[in-house]
């Protein structure tokens, strides 16, 4: 059951807009911890189609609602109606996370940053560290320019030619313009040889396809384990099954694995403490929200 606490008169809004919204779980985390911390804020979640989304970025401001997360299909329109959007929501060109200072919009992109902040979590630093990362879509596209915005030395990135490579192209040409020290090169994901000689060489192994969820579970991008050694840090976007095929293989090897439960509880927390100035208790929302103990 989840902590109960009283709506009143002084209680400020938050909340996450889009069509449809009934699946998002963005309400159950952000109300537990609130209700953890004692704070008079409420999340809710707004159906808000695309047809209306002008109309209800006015209503923020009109009814000083202190931000809001942005779901699909508006995170890629919105920018058009805030006052500003940060280098990385410009960069990726969506903005996910909204912020209302005195009727000043701002518009985020935090799901990168979630990635780094849930690396941090774990004691992994990305600064002036080599990245490969597998996949250009949407998680991949934030990872990669958010990392090069904190400062990662060098990103291998890898997809298919028949998927989203000339989006990744497209990604690299606009880091190496934003952020000239960063070494970014795009390889074809078909090419298994310059795949395993990029990873030799990194510090972290990002996967951030959905290889090994849903349909795919049980498989892996990279068909031959021993090159995991046993010094990279290895990762993936994907939090449900917990540890994909290469999470095991990694973990095998020794490898420190992290799975995308920390992105996505840290690119919440991120949101969080821009909202309401502390810290999300993101370990005890993980144990309280996300593991079968938690939910017990």
């Amino acid at each position: 059951m989840g902590l109960q606490r009283e709506v009143t008169a002084r209680t400020k809004v938050l909340g996450v807009i889009g069509s449809p919204i009934t699946h998002v779980s963005s309400p159950q985390l952000h109300n537990h911890a609130f209700a953890m911390l004692g704070l008079d804020y409420v999340y809710v979640a707004l159906d808000v189609p695309f047809e209306n989304l002008e109309a209800a970025v006015r209503g923020i401001r009109a009814m000083n609602i202190r931000g809001c997360n942005v779901a699909k299909p508006n995170r890629w329109e919105i920018a058009k109606y805030l006052d500003a959007i940060t280098p990385a929501a410009k960069m990726v060109g969506a903005v996910n996370m909204v912020i209302n200072d005195d009727g000043k919009l701002t518009g985020h992109m935090t799901d990168g940053m979630g990635y780094v902040y849930g690396l941090q979590e774990e004691g992994v630093a990305i600064k002036d560290k080599k990245m490969t990362i597998l996949g250009a879509g949407g998680a991949g596209t934030a990872i990669q320019i958010q990392c090069a915005l904190d400062g990662i030395r060098e990103l291998s990135i890898f997809d298919l030619q028949s998927g989203m490579y000339p989006h990744a192209q497209e990604t690299a040409e606009k880091i190496r313009r934003v952020c000239p020290e960063c070494l970014v090169q795009v390889y074809p994901l078909e090419d298994t040889v310059k795949l395993y000689e990029e990873i030799a060489d990194s510090d972290i192994l990002t996967d951030a396809t959905v290889v090994g969820f849903g349909d795919m579970v049980g498989q892996t991008n990279i068909a031959d384990p021993k090159v995991l050694r046993k010094d990279l840090v290895v990762t993936t976007s994907i939090y449900n099954p917990k540890k994909t095929k290469l999470l095991q293989d990694a973990e095998t090897n020794g490898c420190k694995v992290i799975n995308g439960l920390n992105m996505l509880v840290g690119q919440a927390a991120v949101a969080f403490e821009m909202w309401v100035g502390q810290k999300m208790p993101v370990k005890r929302i993980i144990q309280e929200l996300y593991t079968d103990s938690g939910k017990g």
